[in-house]
């Protein structure tokens, strides 16, 4: 998948660390080093560890969407559903189809933390895969899976492109479909 509009998020990772009360798998800090925050064919969203301001609306972050798992996880039935504590369920992405990609934070080494997808649309609602975050997403892309393990397909999984949320945005706001940057008549229509 070509970063080119990818961009550093330069986040104050000490700052990030502070605020979750733990290190990062260094694949996800490597991921915003080239990537930052954004969306994988407008069907997957990496989050933002931190809040920022967006330029038109706040980016996604993962605090939001790991109060919205650990929810999920009570509500289908706790640790009778799915035996962990909810703490150890932080999200760093989200899915087109409403499913939230976690890591299940039980190992006190970061690179060894496990996929939990929080489903909404797939055969469990909690399942957890033994791969890091980048490692899930190229499986994932390349529908390397004999099911699906979240609730969308990526229709066209050959040709990958990442967008940055900051150059969606400006997209959006130029009147353009903030995934492809083609003319988009709806685009920018809420403008303020």
């Amino acid at each position: 998948m070509p970063a080119t509009h990818g961009a550093d998020e330069d986040i104050d990772w000490q700052a990030a660390e502070a605020a979750w009360g733990t290190r990062f798998p260094s694949d996800f800090v490597a991921f915003m080093g080239r990537f930052g925050a954004g969306s994988i064919n407008g069907e997957a969203g990496i989050l933002l560890p931190l809040p920022k301001p967006g330029l038109q609306w706040d980016p996604a972050e993962m605090a939001e969407e790991t109060a919205n798992a650990r929810q999920a996880w009570e509500a289908g039935g706790g640790r009778a559903a799915f035996d962990v504590d909810p703490e150890s369920i932080i999200a760093w992405g989200v899915t087109a189809g409403a499913d939230i990609l976690c890591w299940l934070t039980t190992d006190p080494d970061p690179d060894r933390w496990p996929v939990l997808v929080v489903g909404r649309h797939t055969a469990e609602a909690f399942a957890v895969y033994p791969y890091g975050m980048a490692e899930f997403l190229l499986r994932m892309c390349s529908d390397e899976f004999d099911v699906s393990p979240v609730g969308i397909t990526f229709w066209d999984a050959g040709h990958l492109s990442f967008v940055h949320w900051r150059k969606a945005q400006r997209r959006w706001q130029e009147g353009r479909n903030p995934e492809t940057g083609e003319p988009d008549p709806y685009a920018g229509e809420f403008a303020d």
